[in-house]
């Protein structure tokens, strides 16, 4: 039997969508193992964000309002606390920016064994075993953790949202744990980008541009057109965000964001490995380019062969047309 603790991340003061992929991770392993998931919701305004998680299925919904500002180190010793005191075995989280920070932190104070980005889970015999991809997704390792504790982030692409289950998971408050390390720190401030075109790594629809774009403009003239019309995120490759077409939050790939939408576009991406590794998992890829062999032709649905300078602003005139008669 395994019990799970998932972390729930905050943001606007609401529960991140991430922690619906962190849940299906625990649900899993509590269902193969015969235990059960708590869920810990943390941070400032934990306790009026926490009933947003309530429906989906926890044993309990767990809060700990923690302010001054999203630290780890703040955060670290009280999830740790939580962990130890609800008997858990896995602790779970999502591989976001803000989890690959945290998540070691607490594992370090458990003495736990830790396994970062999971794509996949067996837990067939009762023991849960970790898929992860390396060397750009062209490895797969499975995996298992020997301590009597396992720390694991989820990759959010990877674990289809949780559905709601129905009724409504007892809440209650945990301590908020001290550290030393915290007191050292000083939180200065958050600086958000705020849009509203829908967050990249949690869209059902992305289109990305390459260098190809040549430009910020054409960023802005040829492709954020087409992005609105489909209501989609914008994102973009590493070398046009180095080239400062787009800001580098925006970047998708292994050193950015992963992605796995509903449908991908690409354009002017020739798709190098490493941008390949962060929107490969993505349901249906079109990709547009003039070069017939861009490696991204490898993991495309659909191939344009086509000048996007013409192309896109055609498309985008389209999907118009389509919407204003349906």
């Amino acid at each position: 039997m395994t019990d799970v603790l998932v972390v729930s991340e905050l943001a606007g003061g609401k529960p991140r969508k991430s922690a619906l992929s962190a849940i299906t991770f625990a649900r899993r392993v509590a269902e193969g193992t015969g235990g059960a998931f708590d869920v810990l919701v943390i941070g400032d305004g934990a306790s009026g964000a926490a009933g947003g998680l309530a429906g989906y299925g926890a044993r309990k919904l767990l809060t700990a309002d923690v302010d001054g500002g999203l630290l780890a180190e703040r955060y670290a010793a009280t999830i740790a606390e939580c962990a130890k005191g609800g008997g858990h075995s896995v602790l779970v989280g999502a591989a976001s920016v803000t989890g690959k920070d945290l998540l070691p932190r607490v594992a370090a104070k458990l003495g736990a064994g830790i396994v970062s980005d999971i794509i996949g889970l067996d837990v067939a015999g009762g023991t849960p075993k970790y898929r992860r991809s390396m060397y750009a997704g062209n490895v797969l390792a499975t995996v298992s953790v020997n301590t009597p504790v396992a720390v694991v982030s989820v990759r959010q692409s990877e674990f289809e949202a949780a559905e709601e289950t129905g009724g409504a998971s007892p809440t209650e408050s945990v301590s908020v744990a001290t550290d030393p390390a915290a007191e050292r720190i000083e939180f200065l401030g958050l600086d958000v980008v705020e849009s509203e075109r829908p967050e990249l790594a949690e869209a059902d629809v992305v289109v990305a541009g390459g260098r190809a774009l040549k430009s910020a403009e054409n960023f802005e003239k040829v492709l954020e057109p087409l992005v609105d019309t489909l209501g989609a995120a914008l994102g973009a490759s590493r070398a046009a965000c180095d080239s400062g077409y787009v800001p580098g939050d925006l970047q998708v790939g292994q050193t950015g964001k992963v992605v796995a939408p509903k449908l991908y576009i690409a354009v002017g991406i020739s798709g190098a490995i490493q941008h390949v590794a962060g929107m490969k998992g993505s349901k249906t890829i079109v990709a547009i380019n003039t070069n017939n062999e861009a490696p991204i032709a490898q993991v495309a649905d659909y191939f344009l062969v086509a000048d996007l300078f013409e192309v896109v602003p055609a498309l985008t005139e389209e999907i118009k047309k389509l919407q204003a008669a349906g």
